[in-house]
């Protein structure tokens, strides 16, 4: 379970919002031109015969599925009349949790620079269930995990691959939010009362609990949709660009969640931007390009995602306590720098042995604070020997 958990985690995953499998063989020449005979894609370059560029992305595909069309319980709930503004926001927040079929697209839709090649677009996909963690009111913690089966070359399907993936959490009207500043590090800023009155705070976790980004918005309501848009957010390179990208550093852009009938839909609108040492954008050439994504959340029909609660089940004390962490310390420093990129450094990899473990059903030896506190230190941050971390069963209910 170990191993395989780690492989998931490192081979189909990316950060905040967005999955994937392995890149296929040439990925790295994301900018190489494909010949025209490929199939063209929707916002692709049906003008240039050169411009049809093959994706990369997820080179595995899942069993079939049967996906649920008609209006969900949860659904009919956010239309009920005679709701407060409050209460319909809650509903479309905790709209979200459910049994889904998740397909993720990127597309790199205009390059700014002068010769600058088009990026190939991503698609990748996945399975999972998003739980409601926490509810308490004005904070609500959606947790996803990840249960994917997958169709070998021989044609049979493998045992579900299950692990962890992001967190997202919502608070109403917010004291403050903790906001990425570029290369690795992130800081806490307090908000003005008309900045968050009325709104509601979006923070996402990475797939270990650490910090990826954070913004704030309103939630609007129709009888066709529900929807929310965070301000501009700087966000940390998620792995399938970091994977193939070494030429900007922050994606800056807008995020936003709809709530459908039949499922919800996270849309992205990001810049790729260069920045100096200082942190600041490049004065020369801030942007490269901008890209649209989207990430279709589609609800399915009799899902089995036994082996995803049982994870989430035995874990979710414990990556509670990790996010508490997090948590005590930016109210403690305020600001943090990591040493580089979780993700690409494989600093996570003590954090999902010890769940590993506990999934397992086993006791690991190790008391959870230490392991907690040993790869919070190598990641870069500035602990405490003793002190400032969560136990392994004090979940942070509200923040």
């Amino acid at each position: 379970m170990k191993t395989l958990t780690l492989l998931v985690s490192a081979f189909l995953l990316t950060t905040a919002c967005a999955a994937g499998a392995a890149e296929p063989e040439g990925a790295a020449e994301s900018k190489k031109a494909e010949g025209s005979a490929v199939t063209r894609y929707t916002f692709s370059w049906p003008l240039d015969a050169a411009g049809a560029l093959k994706p990369r992305g997820g080179t595995t595909r899942g069993p079939e599925v049967t996906i649920d069309r008609s209006e969900s319980a949860a659904w009919r709930a956010l239309q009920e009349p005679g709701l407060s503004s409050f209460e319909r926001d809650r509903r479309a927040i905790l709209a979200m949790a459910g049994e889904y079929r998740v397909a993720f697209d990127f597309l790199e839709v205009v390059p700014f620079a002068t010769g600058e090649l088009r990026d190939r677009p991503y698609q990748s996909w996945g399975t999972e269930r998003v739980y409601v963690d926490i509810d308490d009111g004005r904070f609500i913690s959606l947790v996803h995990i990840l249960e994917m089966r997958v169709v070998k070359p021989d044609g049979s399907v493998s045992e579900p691959m299950v692990t962890k993936h992001w967190r997202q959490d919502w608070q109403y009207e917010p004291e403050a939010i903790v906001e990425y500043t570029g290369h690795h590090r992130w800081e806490r800023r307090t908000l003005p009362r008309d900045q968050s009155a009325g709104r509601w705070s979006q923070t996402v976790y990475q797939v270990d609990e650490s910090p990826r980004y954070a913004s704030i918005g309103r939630w609007e309501h129709s009888p066709s949709f529900s929807t929310w848009l965070s301000a501009d957010t700087w966000r940390p390179l998620p792995r399938r660009e970091w994977s193939v990208r070494k030429d900007y550093h922050v994606l800056i852009g807008t995020n936003r969640h709809t709530i459908v009938p039949w499922g919800w839909l996270q849309e992205e609108n990001n810049l790729k931007a260069k920045l100096t040492d200082a942190r600041q954008l490049d004065p020369a050439q801030p942007y490269l390009a901008r890209e649209y994504g989207v990430a279709r959340y589609e609800r399915l029909e009799d899902p089995d995602f036994a082996a995803a609660t049982r994870y989430y089940e035995r874990t979710r004390a414990f990556w509670n306590a990790v996010r508490g962490s997090w948590i005590d310390l930016f109210e403690r420093h305020g600001e943090i720098t990591l040493r580089g990129a979780v993700d690409q450094q494989g600093l996570f990899v003590p954090l999902f042995e010890y769940a590993d473990q506990l999934a397992a059903g086993k006791t690991p030896e190790v008391p959870a604070p230490i392991v907690i506190r040993r790869a919070l230190a190598n990641m870069g941050v500035p602990v405490e020997p003793e002190t400032g971390f969560a136990d392994l069963g004090a979940v942070r209910e509200s923040r």
